[in-house]
């Protein structure tokens, strides 16, 4: 199925709207640092909150949801549903502290709270090792999805797919600092929920599941609609949830769910306007990240097992797609061609605004690390802020491009998450406990970060 005139017009409208915010917010975000990656500190929790939820809700998200669901049932999703648990000790233990530090960056809190050399090359190792590596690694799934969206909806390639998404989505980002990246993540919010349930209802109506009254009875999927693993089979029950709950939500790190609040979330926290809006932004965005947006997805990964069972109905189904990214997550984007033009434009365009919102995120968090953490902190520090300013686009055009290089050679976004968790492990309970207790310093972060990387290899 391709987009026709209706479809490419509600596509190219939704474009237009976003380039338009980030043209406009360009003056505004070129005045400083301040301005380009706080926003002045004037955010109302609201605009936070569901720029965190936008962001979080990224191309490479419902794919990922739909492997875990495909594979191995809808309890499967508690390998991610466990980081509520440090989700909400954010909001009551630490949102309010991240507002009083009155940091630049969650990389500038380390400077404050240890001293000397080690705090110094902390700040700076850690600046570029999120920043960068982290950050393109994750950047780089977002892609892989678009890639496998632009294979299914649109017949293209995946180099013409990275050359189109990362152009117009940098252009973007640079340009309109993080009052673009939040203003314009309202929009992308509303325009990416509409085009989920959109999907799901679609979904359900094919002849194959039946609604919901055939997904339940459905011989294929009968078997994965369990909230709960079945824990008479330890193998699955300690990996998929035993572990989750007992261990990995404080153990691991993971951008938008650190312990303790990091990344982009200590970013939106640190941009409120005072603390009680930090803690209001961070409760929304638990709400809504966990409690009502995976549901769509959910039922979109069921109902595909009925239309495409196996990998070899989806290979079959699409002859066209490049065999190495056909995993169990190419499902997702298979059963929007089911839905009708107008629709399928909108669907397609939330999916665009998912990518941007989650990159634009990213890229913005990012470049924040580079300039403050790094290029000010130790190479130029006495530059005007223009300076800076410029410094962070053009590390923006680094991020994205190394990204989009990172992006051809992944296969599917499971992959990228369980290395991005093996990476991370070992690290969380630290970021815990150093805003109570006096003997973490600089080298127990050191030493744990090490460490993880090393196993993890």
């Amino acid at each position: 199925m391709r987009l026709d005139a209706l479809d490419w017009t509600v596509v190219g409208a939704y474009g237009a709207i976003a380039l338009l915010v980030g043209v406009y917010f360009a003056r505004r975000a070129g005045k400083g640092t301040a301005e380009f990656f706080l926003s002045g500190r004037k955010l109302p929790w609201w605009m936070l909150g569901t720029s965190m939820v936008a962001t979080t809700f990224s191309t490479d998200t419902p794919n990922l949801v739909t492997d875990l669901v495909r594979t191995g049932g809808v309890s499967q999703n508690w390998l991610w549903w466990a980081f509520l648990i440090t989700g909400m000790c954010t909001v009551f233990f630490y949102a309010k502290l991240w507002r009083r530090s009155g940091v630049f960056t969650d990389m500038g809190f380390y400077e404050l709270r240890y001293s000397g050399k080690p705090a110094a090359f902390l700040r700076g190792f850690r600046a570029l090792y999120l920043g960068v590596f982290f950050n393109v690694m994750i950047m780089a799934t977002v892609t892989l999805a678009a890639i496998k969206i632009g294979g299914v909806l649109l017949g293209l390639d995946k180099y013409t797919t990275v050359l189109i998404a990362g152009t117009v989505t940098v252009i973007y980002s640079a340009t309109s600092g993080l009052w673009g990246v939040v203003v314009t993540d309202l929009l992308l919010f509303v325009i990416a929920m509409v085009g989920a349930v959109s999907a799901a209802y679609y979904a359900l109506a094919q002849p194959e599941v039946g609604g919901l009254a055939g997904l339940v009875s459905h011989p294929e999927i009968a078997g994965k609609l369990s909230l709960l693993p079945d824990f008479t089979d330890w193998r699955v029950a300690v990996p998929v949830f035993v572990v989750p709950i007992a261990v990995q939500w404080w153990a691991t790190w993971y951008p938008g769910s650190e312990p303790g609040g990091g990344g982009y979330v200590a970013q939106r926290m640190l941009a409120a306007r005072n603390e009680t809006e930090s803690m209001k932004a961070t409760l929304w965005f638990n709400i809504a990240h966990y409690a009502l947006r995976p549901w769509p997805w959910i039922l979109v990964a069921l109902a595909s097992l009925a239309v495409y069972p196996t990998l070899d109905s989806l290979a079959m189904a699409f002859p066209d797609v490049d065999p190495s990214i056909l995993r169990h997550d190419l499902a997702y984007p298979a059963m929007l061609v089911f839905l009708p033009h107008g629709l399928l434009g909108l669907v397609v365009a939330s999916l665009a605004a998912a990518y941007m919102s989650t990159i634009s995120t990213h890229l913005n968090w990012g470049a924040s690390y580079v300039v403050d953490d790094f290029y000010r902190r130790f190479l130029a520090p006495e530059r005007s802020e223009r300076h800076y300013v410029a410094v962070a686009r053009l590390s923006t055009v680094g991020l994205i491009a190394a990204a989009l290089l990172v992006s051809l050679w992944l296969e599917n976004a499971l992959q990228a998450f369980q290395i991005l968790l093996q990476i991370g492990a070992g690290t969380g309970m630290i970021f815990l406990l150093r805003w109570f207790w006096w003997r973490i310093n600089a080298w127990s972060e050191i030493s744990a970060m090490v460490i993880s990387f090393a196993v993890a290899v």
